[in-house]
């Protein structure tokens, strides 16, 4: 199984007792036989190309001639980055043939075939198979078409040109390249209920083609380049960009109902759509039947190990599923208009229902979503004031008197203790993440403890003893582990 950008395989052959001549006859006897076509041929060689079909895995063949031996490579056109196997098949087809032919066709009716071949064969200043091979820069310079946009693979490049483009910016204005903070990734425009629900819609959007790192960045450029080139072609450039925003969409909001304090990032959502909706064209016959079930294994097999590497921790799986099952959905919706490429009414009624159907049930989601996380953030500053001024006493001078120091403790401190324990109650009855309401439980038991602990010098200062002080630092004690505790939440 090859397995890159351009996969390949490549043999070689070796003359044996036939002269250069019968053997470049014979291997082009062999390739007509396995009904390849060739379009180019001279002394050296020949290059041809296999016909299955839209979405077969079809190869470029080059033979060439090197002294006592000859090369043979099959190498995909583009429409796949893994082949499965596929390219080493078209080279045993053809050998299987020259094999055959071999013992076949004699040496004279081999040279017989090359001077029928001679006035077709390119002089040997066009033969390109005699070029010296391609210097090292000429090779990175091949390796950078991927970003070029081109007929059939358009939208791709651009989509993976412009995250690759935020990622860079974000480093430039000091983001970490490898393990970006939180606060970057929010001011960045990341997903989060609390701040998506607050007005700030267009985080559904922004979040996928933001990324947590390079690898995090690599992983999903690889994953869209190699779902592009296979479905772009296909769905042409309107249907496969609709199709790329409505699941990203889907997929943010999915994340948005699931979260109560995630922070989303990445385009893998968008990408999970892309392969639902190619998951869905599959089980169809619009495709080939041996076509389908190579890929349905291929890509089967991605969408498999990353929801189940998903159920790890620290992936969105609930983008993923979203993204996945809108991405079916489309794509069986537009089944029709694939079906009628000619009819345009059709294929911008089918788009603009699919438009229609994914931003009315988001704008749903949104509404009735619970935010109240902005709220309780906001009323817990209160919080924080009447705290700081119960602990007023503990700043006291002292020399302060006994009678002063008793007011403040009950008209002060008692007083904002319990305010607090009311307002965190009141606060409790708020839609709020589980984790939220336990900590609101310790912030009570912390106000309790507080009250215990300012009764309790009260009387001391009240009976003018120190009777109580071992409880005093009893309780001091465990309100520093709840702090503790708090903090660490």
């Amino acid at each position: 199984m090859a397995f890159g950008f351009t996969p390949r395989h490549t043999e070689e052959l070796y003359l044996g007792k036939f002269t250069p001549q019968q053997f470049l006859a014979l291997a082009i006897e062999a390739a007509n036989k396995a009904e390849w076509q060739i379009y180019f041929t001279s002394e050296t060689g020949f290059i041809a190309q296999t016909n299955k079909g839209t979405f077969k895995r079809n190869s470029e063949i080059t033979f060439k001639l090197e002294g006592e031996k000859a090369t043979i490579m099959s190498e995909s056109t583009g429409s796949e980055m893994m082949d499965w196997g596929s390219n080493k098949n078209t080279i045993k087809k053809f050998t299987d043939a020259f094999i055959e032919l071999k013992y076949v066709l004699s040496p004279e009716e081999l040279e017989q075939k090359f001077e029928e071949l001679k006035p077709n064969l390119a002089l040997q200043e066009e033969d390109v198979l005699s070029r010296p091979p391609k210097t090292k820069s000429e090779k990175i310079k091949d390796s950078f078409n991927m970003f070029i946009p081109r007929e059939g693979y358009f939208i791709t490049p651009l989509l993976v040109n412009a995250n690759i483009l935020i990622w860079l910016a974000m480093i430039v204005t000091g983001v970490h390249w490898f393990s970006p903070d939180n606060e970057s990734l929010l001011s960045w425009g990341a997903n989060f209920r609390p701040l998506t629900l607050d007005g700030e819609w267009w985080r559904l959007i922004t979040n996928f083609f933001l990324h947590i790192g390079i690898f995090h960045l690599l992983m999903n450029m690889y994953a869209l380049l190699y779902i592009g080139v296979l479905l772009e072609p296909y769905l042409g450039r309107t249907r496969f960009v609709v199709a790329y925003f409505l699941t990203g969409f889907a997929a943010s909001m999915t994340s948005l109902w699931w979260h109560d304090l995630t922070i989303s990032a990445g385009a893998s959502g968008a990408i999970f759509g892309m392969y639902g909706v190619f998951l869905a064209m599959l089980t169809t016959n619009l495709i080939e039947k041996t076509t389908r079930k190579s890929l349905l294994t291929s890509i089967g097999i991605f969408v498999s190990y990353n929801l189940i590497n998903g159920l790890k921790g620290g992936i969105d799986n609930a983008a993923h599923i979203g993204g996945l099952i809108s991405g079916i959905i489309i794509g069986y919706t537009i089944l029709p208009a694939l079906k009628k490429p000619d009819a345009k009414n059709l294929n911008l009624s089918i788009i603009g229902i699919q438009v229609l159907i994914v931003l009315m049930s988001s704008a749903v989601v949104y509404r009735v979503l619970p935010n109240d996380l902005p709220k309780y953030d906001e009323r817990m500053k209160s919080f924080g004031a009447m705290e700081n001024m119960a602990l007023e006493i503990y700043r006291m001078p002292a020399n302060t008197s006994g009678e002063k120091m008793m007011k403040e403790i009950k008209d002060r401190g008692l007083y904002y203790w319990a305010e607090n324990i009311k307002l965190v109650n009141e606060l409790d009855a708020l839609e709020l993440p589980a984790f939220i309401h336990e900590r609101n439980k310790k912030l009570v038991a912390y106000c309790n403890l507080r009250i215990k602990s300012y009764e309790l010098i009260y009387k001391g200062i009240k009976e003018d003893t120190g009777r109580y002080n071992d409880e005093v630092r009893g309780y001091t004690a465990q309100i520093e582990t709840l702090l503790t505790e708090l903090k660490q939440n």
